[in-house]
């Protein structure tokens, strides 16, 4: 059964700088465009700094006119589409989750716990703080010197940290105990593997060795949701974009999500969303296309 991710190409900036788990590049309007222009999503972690000009781009099936100071977060499942570019200018980030030094392994495991708002408007202010990190890092990726790969794990750990402090976005996280954060740490990433097959508390609760009781509690301190929510929310999002970006009939759709059939689908959808799928789609697509 085809998956987004068989319709969708995912792009490994990473690879294409002839690294694994990290990359940086300095772009314009030219570099952005092209190969970009096509719906796909990006391997890894990617963050940008938009330092001039405006750009329109699509995420998932929100379309965002991005202006000049700026900053873009895109998680791993996201699909990017740019659509276009006027004199823009950026600093695109990218890495891997196994870049990161430990304890920020697990904040980024909960990257919307951190970055609920996919554009981050800047000040200059703001972006001058970032730029010296970025233009740090940019500095240690293109040189030779022994033990770079040091210097920008601890350069990526502070820009992170520095972006998510605009937003006291990591309070709650900061907070947790180790073990604690490990549990969300896992859950997340229990959630983002599995979620077609497990859909129930209980289930990652089991894998975790905790009750689903305290499992919600970490979850919804964390998150401010519930583990059944987040769990919810991973499906529809999920479906949301097989509606928008492919050409499955529900059934398709209600089966490859593991749905018992495709009215049991609408029901669920509807309840999530307040639009049929069908009623989804259609609004999507005539609002886009």
């Amino acid at each position: 059964m085809h998956t987004t991710e068989s319709v969708i190409p995912v792009y490994n900036f990473m690879h294409c700088s002839g690294e694994n788990d990290f990359a940086i590049a300095h772009m314009t309007t030219v570099d952005v465009l092209g190969k970009l222009q096509i719906p796909h999503r990006q391997e890894g972690y990617n963050v940008s700094l938009l330092l001039k000009g405006s750009m329109t781009r699509y995420i998932d099936f929100d379309r965002h006119e991005i202006h000049a100071p700026a900053i873009i977060c895109i998680g791993p499942d996201q699909i990017n589409q740019y659509e276009s570019a006027d004199d823009a200018e950026m600093i695109c980030i990218s890495f891997s989750q196994d870049f990161l030094i430990a304890e920020m392994k697990r904040w980024v495991a909960c990257w919307e716990c951190m970055f609920t708002n996919v554009i981050l408007n800047a000040d200059e202010k703001d972006m001058e703080e970032l730029r010296v990190y970025a233009d740090l890092m940019l500095k240690e990726f293109s040189s030779d010197k022994p033990k770079k790969e040091i210097i920008i794990r601890n350069l990526l750990n502070a820009f992170i940290i520095t972006i998510a402090r605009m937003r006291d976005a990591m309070a709650s996280i900061m907070m947790m105990d180790m073990s604690s954060n490990k549990i969300v740490e896992q859950f997340k990433s229990y959630v983002d593997a599995q979620f077609k097959e497990k859909t129930q508390v209980a289930q990652y609760a089991e894998m975790l060795s905790v009750t689903p009781g305290h499992l919600n509690d970490l979850i919804k301190t964390t998150t401010g949701r519930t583990a059944k929510q987040v769990i919810d929310e991973k499906r529809i999002m999920e479906a949301k974009r097989l509606l928008f970006w492919a050409d499955y009939n529900l059934k398709e759709i209600a089966g490859q999500l593991s749905f018992e059939d495709d009215s049991y689908f609408n029901r669920y959808f509807k309840k999530h969303t307040g639009f049929t799928p069908s009623a989804f789609q259609r609004t999507i697509r005539e609002k886009y296309n």
